[in-house]
């Protein structure tokens, strides 16, 4: 049954990982305003100047979530395996862990030397579509886990 409170929560899920692939995540600008640094899905951007730029790729952010996105994507389609589908949420929910702690280790410790140590920068758009997908994920996996309970309870009824 595709109509259940929990494909709902999972489309979020997938919604949200897009717009975490989409939008900016981090920002951080110098109090001069002559150095930048930007973290995006892709890639992490340090403007040193207007003409000098250090581009790091982090291609493992991307890969990650799509792959969260795809394993939400599948958990929409097995409705009909309840156990399968919390086992999926499960994974995705430690998967998108690894995610948060790598753009937290990114955002603290990589780009915290580069300038201005003390000035934190600002979380932008797709951070929080991570989480909002976390937590789109967390509720599926709770409806999930309340209908195997019913089936459970009908079953023991007979």
């Amino acid at each position: 049954m595709l109509q259940r409170i929990q494909t709902v929560f999972l489309a979020l899920t997938v919604i949200g990982m897009g717009i975490f692939l989409a939008f900016p995540l981090w920002t951080k600008v110098s109090t001069a305003g002559e150095e930048r640094a930007d973290l995006t899905a892709i890639k992490l951007t340090h403007q040193i100047n207007a003409v000098q730029s250090n581009v790091q790729p982090v291609y493992y952010l991307i890969i990650l979530a799509i792959l969260v996105a795809g394993v939400a994507a599948y958990a929409i389609l097995q409705y009909k395996k309840r156990v399968l589908q919390s086992a999926l949420c499960a994974v995705n929910s430690i998967l998108m862990t690894i995610l948060m702690g790598l753009v937290i280790y990114f955002t603290f410790y990589k780009t915290a030397k580069l300038f201005d140590p003390n000035l934190p920068g600002t979380y932008e758009i797709g951070f929080y579509g991570l989480v909002g997908a976390m937590l789109a994920n967390v509720f599926a996996n709770r409806f999930i886990r309340k209908d195997e309970r019913e089936v459970q309870q009908s079953k023991r009824f007979r």
